[in-house]
């Protein structure tokens, strides 16, 4: 199981040093998503980083930069729903919905399902499924990300119902906005970074 790491909308401090150290660490990619920035502070974040990590990056708002950044994936959602002509990387989209998921499957290289569980960063934002609806519904979930409250405590279940990964934000951003510990963030990654890895490896031995 994949896990992708969306940024925290507000731009936070050491956050480019602190992406480059979750890919380091195991992070399949990582969504910057800032949904209030312009084109020239989103630019600025990502020419923080080193060129080697930024094909590991997704966009989800000023995609023209993409090509020119050297970005590897742009994210689509309400906001751009199309992807520009040029671009020729990886595509993903939000979905809220299996009706979605059927509708834009063949269309990207996998898509984020919200919300799976309670949101921690958006309150009042509610889980809109259930894990037995959606084994029952015959829908493969291989490259379906879960995104929507994803912490340990249910990473292992949002496997065992099928995605192929999780989408992590308010679990592991929320404490640093106050405490700007990129050491505990770092850490709470790789919990749960060893928590899948568990979880895939009981896996194989069951198969074994």
């Amino acid at each position: 199981m994949d896990i992708i790491v969306i940024t925290d909308p507000d731009f936070l401090p050491g956050e480019a040093e602190i992406i480059m150290r979750l890919l380091d660490e195991g992070a399949y990619r990582v969504h910057v998503r800032k949904p209030a920035a312009d084109t020239r502070s989103t630019a600025h974040l990502i020419e923080e980083l080193p060129a080697g990590y930024r094909s590991r990056l997704s966009l989800h708002d000023h995609h023209s930069i993409a090509t020119c950044l050297g970005i590897g994936g742009i994210h689509l959602n309400s906001r751009d729903p199309q992807p520009p002509e040029s671009f020729s990387g990886l595509i993903s989209r939000s979905c809220h919905s299996l009706e979605e998921i059927r509708k834009y499957r063949d269309e990207c290289s996998y898509m984020f399902l919200s919300p799976v569980f309670d949101s921690i960063s958006k309150e009042g934002y509610r889980s809109a499924f259930s894990m037995e609806d959606l084994r029952k519904s015959g829908i493969s979930l291989h490259n379906v990300f879960a995104l929507g409250g994803i912490s340990p405590d249910n990473a292992a279940l949002a496997a065992s119902t099928g995605f192929g990964g999780v989408a992590v934000l308010g679990w592991l951003w929320q404490q640093y906005r106050h405490d700007h510990d990129a050491d505990a963030l770092l850490e709470r990654f790789r919990c749960l970074f060893f928590l899948q890895s568990c979880q895939e490896l009981n896996r194989f031995c069951q198969m074994a």
